[in-house]
């Protein structure tokens, strides 16, 4: 199996994080609001060699099986605050779980959504995004390829709300990742003040790590970047020095993360604060599904991911040195998303759900 292990030698002696908004207390104003839940995991502690593995569980947001509707609400209430939002669309690209939480928005709020995906996403994502009363375009190209007609679609009725940015574009993704600390803050009010030695984080275009980062700016918990080794954007621009687009075709199931370059805002927050990177091929995702299943977890690929590539760095003697993790240290692993393709999930997981 493909394992990739990069340690950040960039990381920086300190950083500046950002002060906290408040999205939180917006959220918990919504209809539907309540935390996710975190769970002990004593059996993934015992394989992995660690004290502790938490297990911030993102599969059920407002009905939803991912996180992302968090950033999406969060940005439309600032994007759109003073607006007169008649004839207005948002729009937006995506891998599935974005697009879908924009289209939520769209449809709480009352107007249009027009979501663009890549060539090759999964029918049931689609069909998920759909379901909200978004119109669904697939392009015919990569994610990237989404981004870009999305940003091209902008302008006095097209609002676009990415959670990636670019030149010129940065305000609506830095919304979308102080929705995303809403996470973090939960799990301080669950962990009682304390704090985890490790936390593992899905990268994607780098929004939700960039959120971590700023909700625990200093060491612990010590970051660590989880991406398909086939869309490795962090690992490699961190290995160079730059940011590096990594091409496609990004063909892996943790479709949330196939990504071939980092956001702008994200790029200089993963490689500050980020102690290591993590890039790993879809049997890692496979295995983890399965972990989780046996201890009645049903999560996505992406989950499946993280949970497979923590098991990876503990089972590595050089990692585990490097982010001086031993048989007392507490994991926190962020587990993104839910059942966004049932079919996929019922294919790997088969016999194996507790």
């Amino acid at each position: 199996m493909g394992f990739q292990f990069q340690f950040n030698e960039r990381r920086a002696a300190a950083f500046t994080a950002s002060p906290p908004q408040a999205a939180a207390p917006f959220h918990q104003q919504m209809e539907g609001y309540a935390a996710t839940d975190l769970l002990e995991a004593p059996e993934l502690a015992q394989a992995m060699r660690v004290g502790r593995v938490l297990l911030k569980v993102e599969t059920a947001r407002f009905g939803l099986p991912a996180f992302k509707i968090l950033g999406a609400s969060w940005a439309a209430e600032r994007l759109l605050a003073g607006r007169n939002a008649e004839g207005i669309t948002l729009v937006t690209a995506t891998d599935g779980n974005h697009g879908r939480g924009v289209a939520r928005i769209a449809r709480m709020r009352r107007l249009a959504a027009h979501v663009l995906v890549p060539t090759g996403t999964a029918e049931a994502r689609i069909d998920g995004i759909a379901s909200e009363g978004a119109h669904v375009e697939v392009v015919d190209g990569s994610y990237d390829d989404a981004v870009a007609r999305a940003a091209g679609m902008a302008d006095a009725t097209h609002l676009v709300l990415s959670d990636t940015s670019w030149p010129g574009y940065e305000d609506v993704p830095r919304w979308v990742v102080e929705g995303y600390e809403t996470i973090f803050s939960e799990a301080d009010d669950q962990l009682g003040g304390a704090v985890p030695d490790v936390a593992l984080i899905p990268i994607g275009v780098g929004s939700l790590a960039v959120a971590a980062a700023h909700h625990w700016p200093v060491d612990p918990p010590r970051l660590v970047g989880l991406e398909p080794e086939t869309a490795a954007c962090a690992l490699e621009s961190v290995r160079a020095g730059e940011p590096v687009t990594v091409p496609g075709p990004h063909g892996s199931i943790m479709a949330g993360l196939n990504a071939g370059t980092v956001s702008k805002l994200a790029w200089p927050v993963l490689r500050d604060r980020f102690d290591a990177f993590c890039a790993i091929d879809d049997a890692y995702a496979e295995r983890g599904m399965r972990e989780l299943a046996a201890i009645g977890v049903e999560a996505g690929e992406v989950s499946g991911g993280t949970v497979g590539a923590a098991a990876a760095i503990c089972a590595r003697d050089e990692a585990r040195a490097a982010l001086r993790i031993d048989d007392e240290a507490t994991l926190f692993l962020l587990l993104t998303e839910g059942l966004t393709d049932p079919a996929s999930w019922a294919r790997i997981v088969g016999d194996d759900a507790g």
